[in-house]
């Protein structure tokens, strides 16, 4: 009788197969188009619909497998898989294992990892970043976690507290957690952020989103009010008629996380109401603007609504954005000293499920010097790069236009079934390196 594992057992089974500790072949049963634009990485394919006849001998002239080889299945929801699954071990299959929730599940697995940062004085307060990494879309979220001085929040009735600068905010937690956390750019699993805030004995008390994102759910109003904490987005989406409520932090405003500082740094360009966050003199998280080897495509914000913030078309917004764009990443990411680490919004996926250099379960991230220095289209000057960046666009992310909409908060998916399929697929928010136009976003 075949097993069934859920998709975090396939993760961890996944990692040990490319540390050399296992041995197995996945078999995807779904149609060949969904196949061919989207699958786990290796995985090889034998189109299977329940209920009709199954012919050993073909399955095994086309995969080259046979009964002695452990087999793992995949479908769409697990359904197929499984019928499958069956199928192969009445024609003799001992070692046939089941993907519980097909590639549904598989787009729910998390890694959660600490991003490597510059040595601070002892002095310093505390500082984590926790990097939250969504393995089969390659969105990257981010939880920063400070210290907090002994009495700081004690008597807090509020988790937001207005310093005496008026452009800085103190954020508080009022559990008594040791430490104060942050958490950036979350999914539409919120508990993935609770779980690392956990880890490190700290309460989250807010949330932010870099921009308005076109290739996933945003999580992040959800678990702000979940949690009872405010939630902030960049005052420029404001402009883009974001219809539900949410605390704009402003160019150059600054959140004190636990003795720490959150600055957000205006970088329009991907999106006009792109924001990065410096955090303290360590790193920026970068959002869909800067990744480790591209920067952000600019026109997805300009297509899904048909015209610019002018009342242009598309392809004008698309343009204007190519040179605000530029100057995000000139004039502010790029002027950070060069041992900043730099925490993108995503790594790329590719349709096969291959991630390139990037390991899934470790950090990715680059510093400003190593960016500056080895991602060509930033060498270009500014009519050069606008004209790679908008000469060819890659493939868009699916349904990106309800996304938006979704995160804009004027559609909502009418169940959980709806939101899953709605962000089914790998995210399409960077310029492609390697053509040097513009591809994946979150």
């Amino acid at each position: 009788m075949a097993e069934t594992i859920s998709a975090d057992e396939f993760r961890d089974r996944i990692d040990a197969r490319r540390r050399g500790e296992r041995e197995f072949t996945v078999v995807d049963t779904r149609p060949e188009e969904s196949f061919a634009g989207w699958r786990v990485a290796d995985a090889v394919h034998y189109f299977y619909k329940p209920f009709h006849e199954f012919d050993v001998d073909d399955f095994e002239r086309e995969t080259g497998l046979s009964p002695d080889d452990t087999v793992v299945t995949i479908c769409a929801k697990g359904k197929a898989s499984d019928d499958f699954a069956a199928e192969l071990d009445a024609a003799g299959y001992d070692d046939v294992v089941v993907v519980e929730d097909g590639m549904r599940g598989w787009s729910a697995v998390y890694d959660r990892t600490p991003v490597p940062l510059p040595a601070t004085p002892h002095s310093a307060p505390p500082l984590d970043i926790v990097q939250v990494q969504r393995r089969a879309k390659g969105c990257l979220g981010y939880l920063v976690v400070g210290g907090r001085e002994a009495g700081a929040a004690d008597n807090a009735d509020h988790v937001l507290a207005n310093s005496s600068d008026s452009d800085r905010v103190a954020v508080a937690n009022s559990d008594g957690s040791p430490r104060i956390a942050v958490a950036i750019d979350v999914s539409r699993h919120g508990d993935e952020w609770v779980a690392a805030a956990a880890e490190r004995d700290a309460s989250i008390a807010a949330v932010l989103d870099t921009h308005v994102h076109a290739d996933h759910l945003s999580g992040g109003r959800a678990l702000a009010d979940e949690l009872g904490v405010p939630y902030f987005l960049p005052a420029a989406a404001a402009e883009r008629d974001v219809a539900y409520q949410f605390e704009p932090i402003g160019r150059n405003e600054t959140l004190d996380v636990g003795g720490v500082d959150l600055k957000a740094l205006a970088t329009p360009g991907h999106t006009d109401d792109g924001a990065s966050y410096l955090v303290g003199d360590a790193a920026v998280l970068t959002g869909d603007t800067l990744f480790t080897d591209s920067v952000g495509r600019t026109e997805l914000q300009f297509s899904a609504s048909g015209d610019d913030d002018e009342g242009g078309d598309a392809a004008e917004g698309a343009a204007g954005a190519a040179r605000r764009l530029y100057d995000s990443l000139h004039g502010t990411l790029l002027a950070e000293p060069d041992g900043v680490v730099v925490c993108p919004g995503h790594f790329a996926v590719a349709n096969d499920g291959t991630t390139g250099e990037v390991e899934p379960g470790e950090p990715v991230f680059t510093t400003v010097g190593d960016a500056r220095r080895g991602i060509g289209i930033l060498d270009l000057d500014r009519e050069d790069f606008f004209e790679r960046i908008t000469r060819t666009l890659p493939e868009k992310p699916p349904n990106y236009e309800s996304v938006i909409a979704a995160n804009r908060g004027v559609e909502s998916p009418p169940d959980e079934t709806a939101a899953i399929e709605l962000e089914l697929g790998p995210n399409r928010c960077a310029a492609e390196p390697d053509a040097g136009s513009a591809a994946d976003d979150d």
